[in-house]
């Protein structure tokens, strides 16, 4: 039966309340204190960094997506390594990032303990464009791997290496939210059934990818506002399945 627990807390806190080898997959998509070339730019409101100026739609803001690159690697290695105590021998481990960011997001996940596998690019249709003369910042990334040896597991299958999806404003709920439909596909890397863990839940689309997925879901969200957008979320997700 799938089912959710949703805390609103800071994430390294809400990690250390967890015991240990107690859930199947970490998926998560954390700040990625990104956002222009220089200090200066990433030093702004995620609002002003990371939502075009033709969106008509009001976000609400977050904390933490400010910290210089030497860090944020550490702060990520922090909480990682909390997050792989609280994981299963074998457990898949999924972070979202962006390219400026890749680089940073892999060796904080090596020096936390993970076994780096690959990396999955989402392809965004409409991505962004840099200027004439320029390549369209097209996409993000998912780097994965696992909490050491990985068994093969015949019930998830095969999972695609790549995954092309639009981002919808009806569907977007948080300045970073991504689409549903590629974390359904994303949370697939779960053994149905399993506890899916997001320390960064946002709007909560992953809680809610994995309740409809047939998995179960734990998480921790900081913003308030955001904390109550997703709870409703993952309850309407309930509904929609026992439905």
């Amino acid at each position: 039966m799938s089912s959710f627990q949703l805390h609103q807390g800071e994430a390294l806190s809400f990690l250390r309340t967890l015991p240990d080898a107690s859930v199947d997959a970490i998926i998560t998509d954390p700040p990625y204190s990104s956002g222009g070339l220089h200090t200066a730019q990433r030093q702004q409101s995620p609002v002003k960094k990371y939502v075009q100026t033709c969106t008509q739609r009001d976000y609400h803001t977050f904390s933490g997506d400010n910290r210089d690159q030497r860090s944020w690697t550490l702060w990520m290695t922090f909480w990682l390594t909390e997050a792989l105590r609280v994981a299963k021998p074998g457990s898949p481990v999924v972070l979202f990032t962006d390219w400026r960011q890749l680089p940073s997001t892999t060796d904080a996940f090596q020096a936390a303990g993970a076994t780096w596998r690959g990396i999955v690019p989402w392809l965004k249709p409409a991505g962004r464009p840099s200027g004439p003369g320029r390549f369209r910042n097209g996409a993000e990334y998912a780097v994965w791997g696992s909490k050491g040896d990985m068994p093969p597991r015949v019930e998830v299958g095969y999972l695609p290496g790549y995954h092309v999806e639009s981002i919808r404003q009806s569907d977007k709920h948080h300045v970073t939210g991504k689409p549903t439909e590629l974390m359904r596909t994303i949370v697939k890397v779960c053994p149905p059934g399993g506890v899916v863990l997001d320390p960064f839940a946002g709007s909560g689309t992953t809680g809610v990818a994995a309740l409809l997925e047939g998995r179960q879901f734990i998480g921790a969200e900081l913003d308030p506002t955001n904390c109550d957008i997703a709870t409703q979320r993952l309850a309407d997700a309930m509904t929609h399945k026992k439905e």
